[in-house]
């Protein structure tokens, strides 16, 4: 100490933070060992609940390339959802199980599809005109297949069989669709960190700093912007597909602005700009909603669950405005004592 001030706080060291970022990275491999656990450990009850928080976390997933790392905002990625359920449902043969390959390829291909005409389109726009535009193409696929017969109107459609690899993987069995699930979301979640990690995820993640900056240097970012809109939604149609291979049913209602909206509250409780924010806060917002929903647990409140649930998430916005993967930093945090130096 000199001069009545503190000693400076010693540097980072390289190691420090070599070693910061294996615990960080060796955290999401011991989730899966424990998620891995689960069929043998919980009930049945359980074990569908899990297998909802982790289709979720999929689906979370691909909004937060969009959000989280691209800063682009969108209030439409249900439709992407909606469409690779319909996509799985109608491309499935009615005397028998689909190829489950094909209908995987199917679902994230035609949802693909969607998200490169509405991103093309979109994506000329920004801040609120481009929420807006992608909320109007979400809700005109809405209605095609609400109000035409593609996919049964308003009552929806159903999945007879669940898909199926010949000889290898049946997904009638309750153990293997939740492998398979659980194998989308680890798929999922290693691909977009790889991305993160590279040219092309830094370069998303500048556009979202300064997207003018961005283009300063030579990069063409509305290309950029339009790739991770098109990954983003076969991501979302990854989860379609999931979802529909579940409750063997599918309805106009999966590609609603009010979807939409619940993913977005997926992220925003989670924390923005993390994967594993991501992935939390389809948890954290699966078990609430859950619990809201339960007369057992809440009584009468039940009736009343989306009012609970949104007072919830703004007490949760208010108190952790990072998130829930900020918490173990801000109970880390201490009130730090100011240092008083006497000029005499």
């Amino acid at each position: 100490m000199a001069d009545g001030l503190p000693a400076a706080l010693p540097a980072t060291t390289g190691a420090q933070r070599a070693g910061g970022r294996f615990a960080a990275g060796l955290v999401p491999l011991l989730v899966l060992a424990l998620l891995a656990l689960v069929p043998f450990t919980v009930g049945d009850y359980a074990q569908d609940l899990v297998v909802k928080i982790l289709i979720l976390g999929v689906f979370a997933l691909s909004l937060e390339l969009l959000v989280g790392t691209t800063g682009l905002v969108s209030l439409g990625h249900a439709a992407f959802l909606g469409i690779g359920a319909y996509a799985t449902v109608l491309a499935s043969p009615q005397d028998g199980a689909g190829s489950l390959p094909l209908l995987v390829a199917l679902a994230m291909g035609s949802a693909g599809l969607y998200a490169l005409f509405v991103g093309a389109l979109s994506l000329r726009t920004r801040g609120v005109y481009f929420i807006m535009v992608t909320l109007a193409f979400a809700q005109m696929a809405y209605f095609v297949f609400h109000d035409t017969k593609l996919g049964g109107g308003s009552d929806g459609i159903y999945l007879y069989f669940r898909p199926a690899l010949e000889g290898v993987l049946d997904l009638k069995d309750r153990t293997a669709f939740y492998y398979l699930v659980l194998a989308a979301l680890a798929a999922t979640y290693g691909l977009l960190a790889l991305l993160l990690r590279s040219r092309f995820g830094h370069a998303l993640v500048g556009i979202r700093i300064n997207e003018q900056r961005m283009r300063a240097a030579g990069f063409r970012t509305y290309g950029y912007k339009l790739a991770a809109f098109v990954i983003a939604g076969m991501l979302a149609g990854l989860a379609g597909f999931l979802i529909a291979a579940r409750d063997g049913f599918v309805n106009p209602e999966m590609l609603s602005w009010h979807e939409s909206g619940a993913v977005l509250l997926m992220l925003i409780l989670g924390g923005l700009g993390h994967l594993r924010g991501a992935v939390l806060g389809a948890a954290a917002f699966t078990l609430l909603k859950e619990l809201y929903a339960s007369q057992a647990l809440v009584g009468p409140l039940a009736d009343h669950w989306q009012l609970t649930l949104g007072l919830t998430i703004i007490a949760f916005v208010v108190a952790l405005p990072k998130g829930l993967i900020g918490l173990p930093a801000q109970l880390r945090r201490r009130p730090r004592l100011s240092v008083v130096v006497d000029d005499e």
